[in-house]
């Protein structure tokens, strides 16, 4: 039998998971990293960290004789992306890579909105537009503010395009990846020479592309002594963490949708039809080359329950015993949670609204709320921020999905996942190893490189639903009232978050 061992390379950790052919979870290892914050705006992270924790993670499941590094039969990763990195003519890192999460660009995103005729023409031509956190303002900042470093980078790559380089000594980048960077053409499948030209980069510093379930090639003998691996081992494009998790959902074909609950938080609908980005929202590569992905992402869904885990419950570190005290009194609380409302803004956000100024906070708390109320609105106010990403599709785009498959590690909480398909009045889908999903959806891209599985979409008879939850009809009047307070806050109030928290 043969396995594959796919990597999710995420922002804090990254894990290593060997599965089988068909997506199931044999075993796994994870480990951990930090990120740099140097100034106010900035978000760093060291691309050797992602690239040893990959070694050290696959070492582990070799040495646990789970399978025989000869029966691997492929191997793909699941990257964050929207970072750069700076590598020299040798492929070696000029400095630390410029996080997802860094908003220094956002001067830069503004003015190449304007150059290029406005957010609306940029977005019918890249699929959305763009703000701070993007990869094309990140580049621009670069070139105006680190010209050496800028002209001493023979290549740009990210996340993935680096891991890929240390695994088989070529330098890619694969398209569903590049298709957040805003130089990515999303009808020809190839870099944007007129916006590259427009702006003043140099095309030379951007790899060839290649498709997520296409062969990069086999491991060096560097990287197969580093994994504990063999020399040659396939090699596959793998794809963005979003792109991935979609595959891993199983909700491939067309008009699928699918809830991603992590760190942050992701609706994802598949799609032939060529939409434009608007309220916040990127159409995007899907690792299907036959379809793209409109992706409505919320920055933060997991942390706004970390931050309460911390600051209302003394956790110290991600503690499973908090949050099942957590969930006890969220079940515990009636729904609407004495009609307060928190706004889950804890980072700025970029969907439904776009706004790198916006901030959380509670609204009409009185004295008489207890901590479970606090927490169950915490809960609810995600739920109301997913659904005002969910109303933006069908408003827009005449989107509708309905069931949601449902991943993330987000989704092994029972409580909030009633809460979401309550507030949202949609049936919720959870996969089994919901966490994994996009190391899952790894696997499954090196499986149909490798010809087990004809193509991306033959997956959605394999991965199936292992529990269903049905929205309740007794709260859809309470949350159907709070949800429309919950959109007027922005609206009413949004000059205000402007003036205090001003991006530099």
């Amino acid at each position: 039998m043969s396995y594959i061992l796919a990597f999710d390379v995420g922002t804090t950790r990254t894990k290593a998971v060997l599965t089988a052919t068909d997506g199931s979870v044999v075993a796994s290892a994870a480990e951990t990293y930090p990120i740099y914050y140097p100034e106010p705006d900035f978000a760093e992270q060291d691309p050797a960290d992602w690239w040893n924790a990959i070694g050290k993670t696959s070492r582990e499941l070799m040495a646990s004789g789970a399978v025989l590094a000869s029966r691997i039969a492929g191997i793909a990763f699941s990257t964050q992306m929207l970072n750069v990195i700076c590598l020299d003519g040798k492929g070696n890192p000029l400095g630390r890579s410029i996080s997802w999460l860094d908003c220094r660009a956002h001067q830069e995103a503004e003015s190449i909105m304007r150059r290029l005729g406005g957010p609306k023409i940029f977005a019918s031509l890249l699929g959305t537009a763009i703000t701070g956190k993007d990869v094309l303002p990140k580049i621009w900042w670069l070139k105006r503010h680190a010209p050496e470093l800028y002209a001493g980078a023979a290549t740009f790559a990210d996340a993935s395009g680096y891991l890929l380089y240390r695994a088989t000594g070529r330098l890619v980048f694969e398209w569903s990846c590049a298709s957040v960077t805003g130089l990515f053409n999303l009808k020809t499948k190839r870099w944007d020479g007129m916006v590259m030209r427009l702006l003043g980069i140099d095309p030379a510093k951007y790899p060839v592309l290649v498709g997520s379930s296409e062969k990069v090639g086999g491991l060096t003998a560097e990287a197969a002594r580093h994994l504990g691996l063999l020399e040659g081992t396939p090699v596959f494009g793998g794809a963005g963490d979003a792109m991935s998790a979609a595959v891993g959902s199983g909700a491939v074909g067309e008009g699928d949708g699918h809830l991603c609950l992590g760190t942050s938080g992701f609706v994802g609908l598949v799609t032939r039809k060529r939409v434009t980005g608007r309220r916040g929202m990127a159409s995007v590569q899907s690792a299907d080359p036959e379809k793209l992905l409109l992706v409505g992402e919320t920055e933060t869904a997991g942390s706004c329950l970390k931050w309460a885990a911390r600051e209302f419950y003394g956790a110290s570190e991600d503690d499973p015993a908090i949050y099942r005290r957590m969930d006890e009194d969220v079940a515990s609380t009636a729904p609407g949670s004495g009609r307060l409302i928190f706004t889950p803004w804890m980072y700025g956000e970029r969907s439904p609204v776009s706004d790198e100024s916006l901030r959380a906070g509670f609204f009409n708390l009185s004295a008489g709320h207890t901590r479970a109320q606090m927490t169950r609105a915490i809960y609810e106010g995600v739920a109301f921020n997913l659904r005002w990403i969910l109303d933006s599709m069908d408003e827009l785009y005449k989107f509708h999905p309905d069931p949601l498959r449902v991943i993330g590690g987000g989704a092994n909480g029972a409580p909030w996942l009633q809460i979401i398909a309550d507030v949202t009045g949609r049936r919720l889908e959870r996969m089994s190893n919901p966490q994994e999903a996009g190391a899952i959806g790894a696997a499954i891209l090196a499986a149909v490189g490798l010809g087990i599985h004809p193509s991306v979409e033959s997956i959605k008879s394999v991965l199936r639903p292992t529990a269903i939850i049905e929205p309740h009809p007794a709260p859809r009047k309470v949350y159907d009232d709070l949800y429309a307070a919950f959109r007027e806050i922005y609206p009413s109030i949004k000059g205000l978050y402007h003036k205090l928290n001003r991006v530099n």
